[in-house]
């Protein structure tokens, strides 16, 4: 099999991940711990806007090629394998669609935009010299 057959099997074996995660989001016995980092996780598969744009080359897919796996398996680690491979058999046969909400794309997009002029805010100063 060639590199991108591989890369096309990993990507859908993600995409499964992620639903299953979803799934056990869901569930009232994954620990609190665990539903916190799915969000983070989900919030950031679903987020139009990315740490490093996808625009520019290679480095652009880097942050999804390791924040999203190191955060499934961050998140995996605080539930029991009897729960995870539950929501993995239940996302194999039933594939989760994520709602397309472009409210939801707007708040998103609302979010980056106030932690961008806080962060400025706070950093501004020791660019222009005043305290």
């Amino acid at each position: 099999m060639n590199i991108f057959g591989q890369l096309k099997d990993w990507a859908k074996a993600l995409k499964t991940q992620i639903s299953a995660l979803y799934i056990a989001y869901q569930r009232p016995d994954v620990p609190l711990i665990s539903k916190m980092i799915i969000s983070l996780v989900i919030a950031y598969a679903v987020s139009p806007i990315d740490l490093i744009p996808d625009f520019i080359p290679v480095l652009g897919w880097l942050d999804e090629l390791l924040l999203l796996p190191i955060g499934c398996w961050l998140a995996i680690q605080f539930m029991s394998d009897e729960v995870w491979f539950d929501c993995k058999l239940k996302a194999k046969e039933n594939p989760i669609q994520l709602p397309e909400n472009r409210w939801v794309m707007w708040a998103i997009i609302l979010l980056w935009c106030v932690l961008t002029a806080w962060l400025i805010y706070l950093i501004w100063p020791s660019f222009t010299g005043s305290v």
